[in-house]
């Protein structure tokens, strides 16, 4: 599969699980993130195109990096089941201001695997 990706996502170590606002509904967990989308698993397929705001609740520890929850505002890009039949959602960030920029770049320093050579 071709990747239209314009930088490569990082994996993420901690254990961060995503809402949709609108619905008040746990969407998945973040599985990767760049500061320009992300991709969440879980069990709750949405419509390609569809524009929602995300609610992130990073780890308590980044309360120097952000005000929690994070919330931003995405594009439905892919939602598909994948061989375990939990629904990988790709996003892409919509309207992302320097600020949000500023803490998503943070919270990729910090939580991003550390891969070995």
């Amino acid at each position: 599969m071709f990747d239209k990706r314009k930088e490569p996502r990082k994996k993420l170590m901690a254990f961060t699980p995503v809402y949709i606002l609108k619905l008040k509904t746990l969407l998945g967990y973040l599985e990767d993130l760049t500061i320009h989308g992300a991709r969440v698993v879980g069990d709750v397929p949405l419509e390609a195109d569809k524009i929602v705001t995300l609610v992130i609740n990073f780890p308590k520890d980044t309360a120097s990096l952000l005000p929690t929850p994070f919330t931003i505002n995405a594009r439905v890009v892919r939602s598909q089941h994948d061989e375990a039949q939990f629904v990988n959602t790709g996003f892409e960030f919509v309207d992302i201001t320097p600020e949000q920029t500023r803490i998503l770049e943070a919270v990729i320093q910090r939580y991003e695997f550390k891969r070995g050579v």
